[in-house]
């Protein structure tokens, strides 16, 4: 099998890194920047094992989901209390963000038809 070898300076942190492809197409600073990008996904992925005692993880695990979600919305609350506020608010209609605002959320008399029915 016949691999690329490109040579790397990190200006950000001063290293020469080297890769081994497969990919004869795509320029050696693009191959550079697709190493970078998963670095960071094996980094986050560690973080996840770390944190999350996960004994198996599948791809479309709710835990990514909601890291994901955390991430996007830039939400300072953990993950654990993001899993909480979910599972009590699951089956209400109410727009995700109004779920984490500062304001406390609670339910007014009346306004029960924003809940899903499980049985018509």
């Amino acid at each position: 099998m016949k691999l690329r070898r490109i040579k790397y300076y990190d200006e950000e942190t001063g290293k020469t890194l080297l890769f081994l492809t497969n990919n004869f197409t795509l320029p050696p600073l693009t191959i550079a920047q697709l190493y970078r990008c998963r670095w960071q996904v094996e980094l986050f992925f560690k973080w996840i094992k770390q944190h999350l005692r996960i004994k198996k993880f599948f791809g479309t695990s709710v835990y990514v989901l909601v890291a994901i979600l955390k991430k996007r919305l830039q939400l300072e609350t953990s993950l654990y209390t993001i899993l909480q506020i979910l599972s009590v608010t699951i089956f209400e209609r109410i727009p995700i963000l109004q779920v984490f605002s500062t304001n406390e959320y609670k339910t007014k008399e009346g306004m029960l038809y924003n809940q899903l029915n499980l049985f018509d």
